[in-house]
Parts: C-alpha cells; structure tokens; sequence
C-alpha cells in the first residue's frame, strides 16, 4: 500500500462524508477502492464502514474482523471522524 492510495482512500471518505453518507456514487467509488486493497487492514477497515453505511451489519462485520477492527455503536460520521484521525497518522 502506498501513501498515495491511503490518500485516495481517505480523500474518496471525505467525498462520501459532505454527501451525508449516502449510497450513491460516491459511496461506490470508495466501496471500489476499499474492494481493491482487500486484505489491506486500513482498506478493509474502510470497506466494513462501507457495508455499515449500506445497512449490511453482518458484512461490515465480517470486514471489521478483517481489517482487526472492533464495530463500535456509535454514528457513521463519528466512525469516519475517528477512523480519518487514525488513518491519517499512516500519511
């Protein structure tokens, strides 16, 4: 994984984030990233908020454990606030 990939990644969630996290185009594009890089913990951990915003809980699930991660029972937007924070200390 490159730093620029993370990068996109990120940049593609903020995307998603001004949109509300709506499913849409934005939502596929990082849906599309995140499938790219599976296997790739920060990736992974992207495609299970991915699945959480669809509404699929057991497939975000499955992709939390993947990428080493715990769901916690808190709003989308403070998931992707929490998640952005970490991941941005990778850049």
């Amino acid at each position: 994984m490159s730093k620029q990939q993370l990068v996109d990644m990120i940049e593609a969630f903020d995307r998603l984030a001004a949109a509300d996290f709506t499913m849409g185009a934005q939502w596929r594009a990082v849906h599309e990233i995140c499938q790219a890089h599976e296997g790739e913990a920060p990736f992974d951990w992207g495609h299970a908020l991915c699945h959480r915003i669809e509404g699929d809980e057991w497939n975000a699930d499955y992709w939390y454990r993947r990428a080493g991660k715990r769901r916690e029972n808190r709003p989308v937007a403070e998931e992707w606030s929490a998640m952005r924070a970490e991941l941005s200390t990778h850049r």
